[in-house]
């Protein structure tokens, strides 16, 4: 017999199922809960709300766990690229030899924009943020791309999404180049995927730029660690948006711009100035920490702690040691790494952050790298969202091929004033 919950409330009473994943997650189906009491749940935040059922991505905050399609993240981190990774999110399954190499294929052959769109980059001030140019450009290829305005439409589908990804590096290195005053660089055919977006990022027509393989693994293994992490704030957004069958690039356009927000995408640049203003003050690490525990500072250790994850964010671990990995191999001798240690080391050690279950997430490392290849603070979150792409996508196509799907309509509970009047201007004193 299925297990249920039961609700009482006046002189009524309600069964509501249990519904169990996969994983041993459960809970509460209120699918029917207003259409039969009358009533809603006031969830703010989402803090206990499933918005919907999903095969993509698993994580057990309490454990540490992140899995995606049931693999292990740190088997990906490991052993995979980022663009096998983003087969297995958006398709479910690791491709086969043939099925890798036709995608591959799909993303160089499509990694050029339409040249009439090159020249929208000339109406942006050279102040403009990455992330405004790259939200307005995705949402730009709907208008090159008429036939995948029907998101129900299969037929283009897979066309489409492999567009998608192909393209969002030229965009985001154009966007670079832009800020910078650098002629384009166009991507080139011989390059696989990261090694493309590093030369768009930094080669120069006055010389021969190869890019280097070890900065080409680490930005392989950045991108897998953020390629998705179930329902988000851009992934609930690309969610949502999507319900009311918003082409791809619209939907995806809306992700990044939630992606935008500094509680969210922006957390890597805040760990980097952090670390920067710490060193501007002269200041040790114990010294921070001492102010972080004072509540009347006002000041916060950034990249400690995370919504979901009450234990280690597994994805620290992995960055932390290719951290030091990558700085030793170019020869980076950073003093900002060697401030992140201390850092860490001091908040572990102290009750303050160990009660209160504050741990380095993956944004306290991924900036110091993202700094080490040469990336800029301002383009941290363009860099996230490059890698968090494939998952959008693939919570976008689970949820348009999705029959059950219904146009995303959150409740509310009225605060406002009851019943009242107009009363005209003349007579409002």
């Amino acid at each position: 017999m299925p297990e249920t919950v039961r609700i009482v409330t006046g002189k009524q009473e309600m069964e509501l199922q249990v519904v169990e994943g996969t994983e041993g997650e459960k809970g509460i189906d209120v699918s029917n809960l207003r259409a039969k009491t009358g009533l809603v749940t006031l969830d703010p935040a989402f803090m206990n709300t499933a918005s919907t059922e999903s095969a993509v991505t698993f994580l057990d905050g309490e454990k540490g766990i992140l899995r995606y399609r049931g693999i292990p993240i740190e088997e990906l981190g490991e052993r995979s690229t980022f663009t096998e990774t983003a087969y297995l999110l958006i398709y479910g399954h690791l491709p086969t030899r043939e099925e890798f190499t036709r995608w591959e294929r799909l993303l160089t052959r499509h990694s050029m924009i339409h040249e009439d769109m090159r020249r929208f980059f000339d109406g942006y001030p050279m102040t403009a943020h990455p992330m405004a140019i790259l939200s307005a450009m995705v949402s730009s290829l709907s208008s090159f791309y008429p036939y995948a305005l029907n998101a129900k439409s299969d037929e283009y589908r897979d066309i489409t999404i492999a567009r998608l990804i192909a393209k969002l590096p030229t965009i985001a290195a154009f966007s670079y180049k832009k800020n910078i005053g650098h002629p384009f660089m166009y991507p080139r055919n011989d390059l696989e995927y990261c090694a493309n977006f590093l030369r768009m990022m930094f080669a120069v027509p006055a010389e021969e730029y190869r890019p280097d393989p070890v900065a080409v693994k680490a930005l392989n293994l950045l991108l897998i660690l953020h390629a998705d992490h179930e329902q988000n704030c851009s992934t609930s957004t690309v969610r949502l948006v999507g319900s009311a069958q918003t082409n791809l690039f619209a939907s995806i356009s809306a992700g990044i711009c939630a992606l935008w927000g500094p509680l969210h995408g922006g957390a890597n640049q805040e760990v980097v100035e952090m670390l920067d203003d710490i060193r501007h003050k002269g200041l040790t690490a114990q010294q921070f920490i001492a102010q972080v525990k004072d509540k009347k500072s006002g000041i916060r250790l950034m990249g400690f702690g995370h919504r979901v994850y009450k234990n280690f964010d597994p994805r620290a671990k992995i960055i932390k040691k290719a951290c030091d990995e990558v700085l030793e191999k170019l020869g980076v001798r950073d003093p900002m790494l060697d401030l992140a240690k201390q850092l860490e080391e001091s908040a572990l050690r102290d009750p303050y952050f160990v009660e209160r279950k504050l741990y380095p997430n993956v944004d306290f490392y991924s900036g110091i790298i993202y700094k080490a290849l040469g990336i800029p603070t301002q383009m941290f979150t363009v860099m996230f969202a490059l890698g968090r792409l494939p998952g959008w996508i693939a919570h976008w196509k689970e949820m348009i091929e999705d029959p059950s799907t219904k146009i995303g309509r959150p409740r509310q509970i009225y605060t406002g004033p009851r019943e009242t009047h107009y009363v005209p201007l003349e007579k409002r004193g």
